[in-house]
């Protein structure tokens, strides 16, 4: 009961600040930028104008696995800011306005508190990112070829944990520190610093997280499930669970250190 009561609170906040408004739709707009673009480039830079006579503007035939990861690429990039941006200030912004502790004052537990605004978020960007596949499913389907629905949905849920690492990362940071700007900048410099050890040892660390788009790529090529991408997806959901715990544990020994 009181778990769904802070789950609803945050739920209604997302709607009140229209977040579950503009979030899909900024994800919606990410997924189908570069597959409508690459496709009508040459109509574009027609219409520009700008080039010399007789200049003939033709791009490759992309496939549709090569389309549908743009889409993921952009998701890695603009996607993960946006995730970031919604998510700094989730409980840092509370513990800095004090508001933090006037929900704990009562008899709320801690874990409901972080797993409640954990749940919430995680819903709002996955809602927000399926939305944004669909569109961009439709169109590549319609412009590129047929990609199976069932190659969407496995993109989806394989993408999704990564989504989710992001998100409980973000929530990592919050728990321990009150400054939303600073948990922004530390979440994305982990990100960041994991994705550069990973290429560096990418043969020690082949289940990392951040290899997630790559085996999803070769499991579109080869139209099986890699046992990387398993074994990637597991690794994926222990760390985000051990992010998740930690950050109860931190949490509750700083709020009651104060």
């Amino acid at each position: 009961m009181q778990w769904n009561t802070l789950f609803k609170k945050e739920m209604v906040e997302s709607w009140r600040n229209k977040k579950l408004i503009w979030v899909p739709l900024v994800m919606i707009l990410l997924a189908i930028m570069d597959p409508i673009s690459n496709y009508y480039m040459p109509q574009i830079m027609e219409a520009v104008g700008g080039l010399p006579d007789g200049t003939v503007f033709e791009l490759p035939d992309f496939a549709p696995a090569e389309v549908v990861m743009m889409s993921l690429s952009q998701f890695s990039t603009l996607g993960v800011l946006i995730i970031v941006l919604i998510s700094m200030g989730t409980i840092a912004g509370e513990r800095k306005s004090g508001i933090s502790e006037l929900i704990l004052v009562k008899p709320v537990s801690y874990s409901n508190y972080i797993t409640a605004k954990w749940a919430a978020l995680l819903i709002l960007v996955w809602v927000s990112f399926i939305l944004g596949m669909l569109a961009s499913w439709y169109y590549i389907n319609i412009l590129y070829g047929s990609l199976s629905f069932g190659d969407f949905l496995l993109i989806s849920c394989f993408y999704g944990l990564w989504l989710a690492f992001v998100v409980t990362l973000s929530i990592f940071y919050n728990s321990m520190i009150k400054t939303p700007g600073l948990v922004a900048f530390l979440t994305i410099l982990t990100i960041m610093v994991m994705k550069g050890v990973t290429q560096v040892f990418n043969h020690l660390l082949e289940w990392s997280p951040n290899n997630l788009s790559n085996y999803i790529f070769q499991m579109l090529l080869t139209e099986s499930i890699p046992s990387n991408l398993v074994g990637t997806a597991i690794v994926t959901i222990i760390m985000s669970i051990i992010l998740l715990i930690l950050s109860t544990v931190i949490f509750k020994s700083k709020e009651l250190a104060q």
